[in-house]
């Protein structure tokens, strides 16, 4: 039980970059459509058609391994049936890269404006050549499922673009024929994405050390006169796939939160926030760009201890308390237990699952009874907005959840990983006095570590027991 928490001078250790980049393997994806055929079988659908884009390939991805990059593109599963991707001109190209076989159909209305046209067939005679009829059920995956909060008719109201679902309509003779599946992906009890394997755990793993190590070097490494471009030079991006717009902001815009870097320069005594994120993982931490609290504004130089320890008791209690099996409900009272005076702003769910893209969908919500189970990968995600001139804190950063026999398996198959693992664990547990069960795996290289002023890097917060 967490009884204490003090600003300390404390070393943070070198965990190490990965050597071995995880892959997943031609049949993992097949058992990926396998499993959402099954589960679209059991939901009464004849067919699943997945749409993905720039910005919504998640799912797309997860099934196939293919990712959209210019365009739009749309995957048509059927039972015992070749699968059929939909691609734009570019697309055609980019799709060779799937291992995994499935039938290349280009249609030129995905690619850009004023690329070629006409090599192509309308979109209904290509997906009834994919099998599709009248009658049939459709099961529609984009990147949003729905409730009775937000619509009248939550299982068929579809967020993919309208001209498809024209032509689905057209195709099955009724509009109720389209049901939203999006949840069979996405759901955080028991969707697809939700668990996941452990060539996939091991990717999160190693995106997360780039992005955790990329703040790691802002942090010891940022001095006032900088500009946020030169900050975020530091990071030493590696050109993994985004899953968000990189973030970096000081002074008046870091208390927006999401601004991207500028060549406006940092001046001791502003706050700070910045956001890194790619396909697996995202890290992200706020604070100030000063030595120690005289640095700070007249009037929030008591920032540690009217925000920074709250929150970061508040941080620590959740890991503490983070196992297979717990509510979502449990990990929200704690939060609110210690933040849920309005002065704190906590306005989101303190945490949510990750995966290819920054979030999924959350279990953790207030009186939730849905349990974390093995194989999920859970943002620790909670940012405290004051609206005020405290500015936030912030620790940003992923776990996974991992019975034992995941733990052995993981440990087996990407022992580095593994390694890297157990020594964020061991930093955690005799520096930061913050005790894991067994099955919490942290990934990040600067694993619950907050330095509330980032030109005294070394100066974090710990549980004093």
């Amino acid at each position: 039980m967490v009884s204490q928490v003090e600003l300390a001078e404390l070393s943070l250790p070198h965990f190490g970059l990965p050597t071995v980049q995880p892959e997943i393997p031609t049949e993992t994806y097949q058992a990926r459509i396998d499993s959402a055929l099954e589960k679209a079988n059991r939901a009464g659908h004849d067919v699943l058609v997945v749409y993905g884009d720039r910005e919504h390939s998640a799912n797309l991805a997860y099934l196939t391994g293919y990712d959209p990059r210019f365009e739009e593109a749309l995957l048509v599963l059927k039972p015992d049936a070749k699968p059929v991707l939909l691609v734009g001109n570019e697309g055609m190209g980019y799709a060779e890269m799937m291992q995994l076989d499935v039938e290349k159909v280009l249609y030129q209305t995905f690619s850009l404006l004023g690329q070629p046209r006409g090599k192509s067939p309308m979109l209904a005679d290509i997906l009834r050549g994919a099998s599709l009829v009248g009658g049939q059920q459709i099961g529609v995956v984009g990147w949003k499922a729905f409730d009775e909060r937000e619509s009248q008719d939550p299982a068929h109201t579809l967020e993919i673009p309208a001209f498809i679902v024209d032509v689905l309509t057209d195709i099955v003779g009724d509009r109720q024929k389209l049901v939203n599946a999006t949840a069979l992906f996405m759901n955080p009890a028991d969707g697809l994405r939700a668990i996941n394997d452990i060539d996939q755990l091991a990717y999160f793993e190693f995106a997360a050390t780039y992005t955790s190590q990329a703040l790691r070097n802002v942090l010891f490494g940022v001095k006032a006169g900088m500009t946020e471009f030169e900050a975020v030079a530091l990071m030493n991006q590696t050109g993994l796939p985004l899953s968000c717009h990189l973030m970096l902001s000081s002074g008046e815009r870091a208390g927006l939160g999401l601004p991207s870097p500028s060549l406006k320069t940092m001046k001791l005594g502003e706050p700070t926030t910045m956001a890194y994120g790619v396909w697996g993982a995202l890290n992200a931490r706020g604070g100030w760009l000063a030595r120690d609290a005289n640095d700070l504004p007249e009037g929030v130089q008591d920032y540690v201890d009217k925000l920074v320890k709250p929150y970061f008791h508040a941080i620590a209690e959740w890991y503490e308390a983070v196992e297979i099996g717990v509510t979502g409900g449990e990990l929200y009272a704690i939060i609110q237990k210690h933040l849920g005076d309005p002065f704190f702003g906590i306005g989101l769910n303190p945490g949510h699952l990750i995966h290819l893209d920054e979030w999924v969908h959350s279990p953790i919500y207030e009186n939730s009874e849905m349990t974390l189970q093995s194989g999920m990968a859970i943002q620790v995600d909670l940012i405290p907005a004051t609206h005020s001139p405290y500015h936030t804190t912030n620790i940003e950063d992923g776990i996974l959840l991992a019975d034992e026999a995941t733990r052995t398996e993981l440990s087996q198959r990407y022992p580095s990983a593994w390694e890297r693992i157990e020594h964020r664990r061991a930093y955690m547990q005799n520096t930061l006095g913050i005790s894991l069960k067994p099955e919490v795996l942290p990934l990040s290289n600067i694993p619950a570590y907050l330095p509330p002023f980032w030109l005294s890097p070394h100066m974090a917060m710990r549980v004093v027991k």
